[in-house]
């Protein structure tokens, strides 16, 4: 019960400051608009990544990356990430080297004050529509062409089942072997402890860790590869978490 409380006390708190840190960051940001792509994209990650390192120690959640030597200057990648939390896209987005767009729902831009730093620092679809998916698939290999990584999560949705991963989806493997870029495999660690998809209104603060793993090149590969692409990286992936975290990254509440 103590825990509940306290729990949702931290969650007003992170929610405050967070409000509070971003008006400080909107002007900046909003002003980006004015610029074209890449750099609009490159400042907006020079100044989320200030922001982040600000913010995140300040609520108790200071965030380690590994694995940083596996980026080769020049070269871009289509990156691939576990998803457990809402807290992932500013950590995983501020904790890649170099810029970076993720995929993002279309509702996420109609939301006021948000839909600026998802506008910039995303790529939108409505998954409801072909055209808009069609589309976003477009607009990501343009992203990639500028030279900014692509970070996707192939599970689609937050994993909200006991397991270390859900099952992935074609879309990331898709994208890496169309555009012949390699895929870089990345798992975050701690981040559904801090918000437990199963609790309204909670949080709780606990270190992060965003581990990038050894890219996977996908020149010579065709769709007919696309499978075993697949397989591999899921395998991979769960057999990092599993015996990084050997309780599998679950919450006891």
């Amino acid at each position: 019960m103590l825990k509940n409380i306290l729990g949702r006390i931290f969650a007003l708190y992170a929610l405050l400051l967070f409000a509070g840190t971003m008006l400080v960051v909107f002007l900046p940001i909003w002003l980006l608009y004015l610029w074209q792509e890449p750099i609009r994209t490159k400042g907006f990650l020079a100044i989320g990544r200030v922001w982040m390192k600000v913010y995140m120690p300040l609520i108790g959640c200071p965030v380690s990356r590994k694995g940083l030597e596996h980026f080769k200057k020049d070269q871009t990648y289509v990156i691939v990430c576990n998803h457990n939390s809402l807290i992932d896209v500013p950590v995983t987005t501020s904790g890649i080297p170099g810029a970076n767009k993720t995929l993002a729902k279309a509702s996420m831009g109609k939301i006021p004050l948000f839909n600026v730093l998802y506008k910039i620092g995303g790529i939108l679809v409505d998954r409801s529509s072909e055209a808009s998916r069609k589309q976003s698939v477009e607009d990501m290999k343009h992203a990639l062409s500028l030279h900014l990584h692509i970070l996707l999560y192939p599970e689609g949705t937050r994993n909200r089942t006991p397991e270390p991963l859900k099952p992935f989806y074609d879309g990331a493997f898709a994208l890496a072997i169309d555009t012949q870029l390699p895929l870089m495999p990345s798992l975050l660690f701690h981040t559904r402890k801090i918000l437990p998809a199963h609790k309204k209104f909670f949080a709780w603060p606990h270190p992060i860790e965003y581990h990038l793993l050894p890219p996977i090149p996908t020149a010579g590969l065709t769709r007919d590869d696309l499978p075993a692409l697949k397989e591999k990286v899921f395998q991979l992936m769960w057999h990092y978490y599993t015996h990084y975290d050997k309780k599998w990254d679950q919450v006891t509440a």
